[in-house]
């Protein structure tokens, strides 16, 4: 056994109900007075309602998926007009992301109060989008100082996106098993968000005010955020980051999609990796246990959903091989991409 193994500078505050009150210490401890608080229109209510009393500078609502370049531009040029020493960001994965841009340029310091299952707060991964192009680096100035974890800002989250979200999760530890920098520790982290999603996504589905659930979903959102900021981005997030950037689908739900089908193509050449994902998931084999869950859960299925047209497929294929990491398991080529994005196109069972 021999790997090097990097461990993320990053503070967790996990505390239900009382986001509030874990935000100001977080404040106060940074000793920031002038905060700059990034929400989209939908979630405004709920940042004024846990920023309220801290030292606010600008409120910031112009947020995009995919962080396109001239959202991020506007941000960062509010940012530095307002002379901020902190960005506060309560949403999901643009939210964030947004935060990202604009650390990216300033080095302002970030704390993240995430209200989906994104992860993005955990990892020192950005990602901007210019044209139909998406551009992701790993740059250390955008992992947030900390991260203010409060299940009860995601029992508002509407179900579809709950499951959606919950999925793309998921893809990150999968995917974590075979990225440029998977080891054992990597492995470990995804198992434990394996299991922990496996469980707690199910019984928000029965019942999507159950708080346990919904911390346990969380849980497993942020242990396998950190296992993906180790490893790397593997084939599925290339996959995803081509779609995102050239068709503009939605995040989550487009992971939800290409999962199955990316753990279908790499499984049978990564059987360590395969094995772990089955016992993770209680499952005979990877892809059952996978299917099992989507069953249960009433996963998104096709890509042709969410707006992807099927005379893409060959330009996203083609735009995806350069990018695929060198040591992926199975042997990727421009038709076998096709193919993989069609059966997802068109909502069939991963081959």
């Amino acid at each position: 056994m021999r790997f090097i193994h990097d461990s993320l500078p990053q503070r967790v505050r996990f505390a239900s109900g009382e986001a509030r009150e874990q935000l100001a210490q977080e404040i106060d401890e940074l000793g920031a007075s002038r905060a700059m608080v990034i929400a989209a229109p939908a979630e405004r209510p709920l940042a004024e309602r846990i920023t309220a009393g801290l030292p606010i500078a600008v409120e910031h609502d112009d947020v995009a998926p995919h962080v396109p370049v001239e959202v991020a531009e506007r941000a960062r040029a509010v940012a530095a007009s307002e002379n901020v020493d902190v960005l506060v960001t309560v949403g999901g994965g643009s939210t964030t992301g947004l935060a990202k841009a604009v650390a990216l340029t300033s080095g302002v310091p970030i704390v993240a109060v995430p209200t989906t299952y994104a992860g993005s707060e955990a990892t020192n991964v950005w990602g901007l989008t210019e044209g139909s192009v998406k551009t992701t680096g790993v740059d250390p100035r955008v992992l947030p100082r900390a991260v203010v974890y409060d299940a009860e800002l995601t029992l508002s989250l509407p179900i579809e996106l709950t499951v959606a979200s919950g999925l793309n999760a998921l893809a990150h530890c999968i995917d974590s098993l075979w990225a440029p920098r998977a080891d054992p520790i990597n492995a470990a982290m995804a198992s434990e968000g394996i299991q922990s999603l496996a469980s707690g996504l199910p019984r928000l589905v029965n019942d999507p005010s159950d708080l346990d659930g919904r911390e346990l979903v969380l849980h497993g959102a942020y242990v396998s955020a950190v296992a993906f900021a180790s490893a790397g981005s593997g084939l599925h997030h290339k996959i995803c980051h081509v779609l995102g950037g050239m068709f503009d689908l939605p995040h989550a739900q487009t992971h939800a999609v290409v999962l199955p089908h990316v753990l279908a193509f790499n499984g049978s050449f990564a059987p360590n990796a395969e094995a772990r994902i089955a016992a993770a998931f209680g499952a005979p084999t990877a892809n059952e246990g996978l299917r099992r869950l989507r069953e249960a859960l009433g996963s998104p299925r096709a890509l042709k959903d969410y707006g992807l047209p099927e005379d893409g497929l060959a330009a996203a294929a083609a735009a995806t091989v350069p990018l695929v990491p060198a040591g992926n398991p199975a042997p990727v080529t421009e038709d076998g991409l096709v193919e993989l994005l069609h059966a997802a196109w068109a909502g069939e069972e991963p081959k």
